[in-house]
């Protein structure tokens, strides 16, 4: 919506005003709207198949395309960002990640990982719960927000109140220029070239960006992970046959 915005020099309040003067709730329902009026049926499946694909040829297009997206993902993370999100979760007293839909799902996987790591973290499937957390979070603390499409109002929202109560910020999301990328004190950028409201490669590479902040802080800190690795391992250990 931003880059509507700029390219006809109107205010993005503008822009959300001409959408639901057109009868959709805001940009996002209009981009969908656009999406499943151009897009041919199987496009909304995925962008590269067609109806005359046999299995195998479905499965060598959907790696192929994720395989492109994570690499158009690692080219564009910079050594500066990865540096900075490091530097933001070791010195977090306390973690909270939020996202919805899909991102939701990443962000439940990521609050594992910092269980892993000894991170004191939460993630609230319930928006409203996230907000919640976010307000009672203090300077020193860090909040993380999942949206793909960066116009999730929840994740913003949430971001928001975590910046108001002087937490530290970071985002994932595919677009830089958006309204949940403006509450990231460091924003991590995931690519997919699918048009789907809810590209299959995106939550790959939202996974791949979080992982690698994961390995990475293993690192810094190898006793400690493997003395929580070896704890865990012997929790769960008799709940397996």
């Amino acid at each position: 919506m931003l880059d509507v915005a700029r390219a006809c020099n109107v205010s993005d309040t503008t822009v959300l005003r001409m959408c639901r003067n057109s009868g959709f709730a805001g940009f996002t329902d209009l981009k969908l709207g656009l999406a499943q009026d151009l897009a041919s049926p199987t496009q909304l499946i995925h962008d590269d198949v067609t109806p005359d694909d046999d299995a195998a040829t479905v499965a060598a297009k959907v790696f192929a395309s994720t395989i492109q997206s994570l690499r158009d993902t690692h080219h564009l993370l910079t050594g500066q960002d990865m540096a900075r999100t490091l530097d933001l979760l070791e010195a977090a007293d306390h973690v909270l990640v939020g996202g919805v839909g899909t991102s939701g799902v990443v962000a439940q996987s990521f609050y594992q990982r910092c269980h892993r790591l000894g991170i004191r973290c939460d993630a609230p499937v319930d928006s409203q719960l996230q907000i919640m957390h976010a307000s009672l979070l203090r300077p020193g603390d860090l909040a993380i927000g999942i949206s793909y499409s960066g116009a999730t109002k929840d994740v913003a929202d949430m971001l928001a109140q975590a910046r108001r109560a002087g937490a530290s910020t970071l985002v994932v999301t595919g677009n830089r220029d958006s309204h949940v990328a403006r509450q990231g004190d460091v924003v991590l950028v995931s690519v997919s070239h699918e048009t789907r409201s809810e590209p299959l490669a995106a939550r790959a590479c939202q996974m791949a960006l979080l992982d690698a902040l994961y390995v990475a802080y293993s690192l810094r800190h190898v006793d400690d992970v493997l003395e929580n690795e070896k704890r865990l391992n012997q929790a769960i250990a008799q709940r397996s046959y």
